[in-house]
C-alpha cells in the first residue's frame, strides 16, 4: 500500500500539468533559493572570486540594514516607484483601448498593428536621445522611457486577448438582441478581463526591468541611480542591495496582480 502511495506521488509529480501539495510547492522553493545562497556563499566565503566583485551575503546583509535606516534610500525607492508607475499607468491608459480597438475591428488591427510590431523590436534605450530632445532631461523623461517599454507590447497583448475572445459568445450576444456598444460593454470586455489582468502582471514586470535604464537619463536619485553610482566606485554590495530591492518591488506588484487576478476571477483559479 504504501509503495503505490509513493508511486502515485511519484507520477503526479512529473505529470504534464500535474498538481502538487502546498507544502511540495513551498519545499521546491525553499530548495532553489538555498541552492542559490550556497553558491553565493561558497564563491565569496572560499574567495573563489574576489570579495570586491563578488560581497558575502552578510556584506550585503549589513550594507542593506545600513540603506533601511537611511533616508535617502528612501527617498530613492519612492521616486523609483513614481517613475514605474507613471510610465505602466500611461501605457494602459492609451495602451488598452487601443489594444481593444486592434482585437475588435479589423480597420483598427491594419492601422496600427503593423507599424507596433515594427516598433517594439526598437530597444528602448534607442530611444534616449530622442526623448532627451523632447522632454527634457526631467522626470516626463524617465516616465516616457518606462512607457515606451510598455506601451508597444502592452498594446499587442491586449489586442491578442481581445481576438481570443470567443466569436460564438459575441454572436449570441447578438442573437439575444444586444446592440454593437453593449456587446463591446457588456460581453467584449467582461470576458478578457481575466486575460487582460495577466497581460497587465507581465507589463508591469517590464517596467520595473527599464528602470534602471530610465535612470540613466541625467538621474540624481532613484535605485537604478543608486546602481549606478555604486559601480563607478566599486560598492559592489550596495549594487547588490539596489538589485535586490529592486527584485523585491517587482515581486510585490507581482503578487498584488496574482491577488488581485484570485480575488476577481476565482472561478479561474479553483476558488469558491
Amino acid at each position: 500500500m504504501e509503495t503505490l502511495v509513493k508511486k502515485r506521488r511519484k507520477s503526479t509529480l512529473f505529470a504534464i500539468r500535474g498538481e502538487i501539495s502546498r507544502k511540495s510547492y513551498l519545499s521546491g522553493v525553499v530548495l532553489i533559493i538555498a541552492v542559490l545562497l550556497l553558491f553565493w556563499s561558497v564563491m565569496s566565503y572560499g574567495n573563489l572570486v574576489n570579495r570586491t566583485f563578488l560581497p558575502t551575503p552578510d556584506q550585503v546583509l549589513r550594507q542593506f540594514g545600513i540603506q533601511l535606516q537611511n533616508p535617502v534610500f528612501w527617498q530613492n525607492v519612492w521616486i523609483s516607484i513614481f517613475r514605474v508607475g507613471g510610465g505602466f499607468l500611461l501605457a494602459c491608459i492609451i495602451g488598452i483601448p487601443l489594444g481593444i480597438m486592434a482585437g475588435t475591428y479589423k480597420f483598427a488591427e491594419a492601422i496600427l498593428v503593423p507599424p507596433t510590431e515594427f516598433i517594439r523590436y526598437m530597444p528602448a534605450t534607442a530611444f534616449i536621445p530622442l526623448i532627451m530632445v523632447w522632454a527634457g532631461i526631467g522626470e516626463w523623461a524617465k516616465v516616457l522611457v518606462i512607457f515606451l517599454g510598455c506601451f508597444f507590447q502592452l498594446m499587442l497583448m491586449v489586442a491578442d486577448n481581445t481576438r481570443s475572445v470567443s466569436n460564438d459568445l459575441l454572436q449570441t450576444s447578438y442573437t439575444l438582441g444586444a446592440k454593437r456598444w453593449q456587446v463591446i460593454e457588456k460581453v467584449l470586455i467582461p470576458a478578457l478581463l481575466p486575460d487582460l489582468m495577466n497581460t497587465l502582471r507581465l507589463i508591469i514586470g517590464w517596467a520595473w526591468t527599464y528602470l534602471v535604464v530610465a535612470e540613466l537619463v541625467a538621474a540624481s536619485s532613484g535605485l537604478g541611480f543608486s546602481i549606478m553610482k555604486a559601480q563607478r566606485f566599486l560598492n559592489t554590495d550596495q549594487i547588490f542591495v539596489g538589485i535586490i530591492a529592486i527584485g523585491l518591488l517587482g515581486l510585490l506588484t507581482d503578487r498584488t496582480f496574482a491577488y488581485c487576478h484570485k480575488r476577481f476571477f476565482p472561478w479561474l483559479e479553483g476558488g469558491r
